[in-house]
């Protein structure tokens, strides 16, 4: 049972570090639009901005290759970027700053509370991942493709989180 939990956490850090890095890294325009966030976080003096953008593409597709080859070198990679990446975000916010959200693409909603919380529950399920460790017991196919469903599911919500988001904090007149 620990082995799917295991799976199904990897598979769903893989996937949002798959389709973040590809929102940012799909064109020249996303990526420097990602870079703009960056550099409007007003965290790092002006040239620093490129820097950091590209070493964030960097470390996304280094964590998402290494959870899928490896179990607590990859788990640790996706902890130890997110929190990284969370710690930017709340800096941000500390000093008032609110930037588009560029994790997953093109976005206009602000970074904020949501995207910390988003970021603590895949800490979460880092953790999750490495306490489960893995069993010697061979893998049921059965199991690997309900592993693989709840992760993709789990990666849909997250990746769509800006937009549920809007959705349950649209105005009561609206709701109507």
């Amino acid at each position: 049972m620990t082995f799917y939990l295991l799976m199904t956490c990897r598979l769903l850090l893989a996937g949002v570090f798959v389709v973040a890095l590809a929102g940012k890294v799909r064109g020249r325009a996303a990526f420097a639009a990602f870079t703009a966030s960056i550099r409007a976080l007003g965290l790092l003096p002006r040239p620093w901005a490129a820097v950091a953008a590209y070493a964030l593409v960097a470390a996304e597709l280094v964590t998402a290759a290494l959870l899928l080859a490896t179990r607590v070198a990859g788990l640790a990679a996706a902890a130890v970027t997110l929190a990284v990446m969370t710690g930017g975000v709340l800096a941000a916010l500390l000093r008032g700053r609110r930037a588009p959200c560029r994790c997953f693409g093109p976005s206009t909603r602000p970074l904020g509370r949501t995207h910390v919380a988003r970021n603590l529950l895949l800490i979460a399920v880092a953790g999750a991942g490495l306490a489960a460790g893995g069993s010697g017991d061979p893998a049921h196919p059965a199991g690997l493709v309900l592993s693989a469903v709840a992760a993709a599911v789990g990666v849909l919500i997250v990746v769509r989180l800006d937009d549920l988001a809007a959705l349950f904090s649209a105005p009561s007149h609206v709701r109507k």
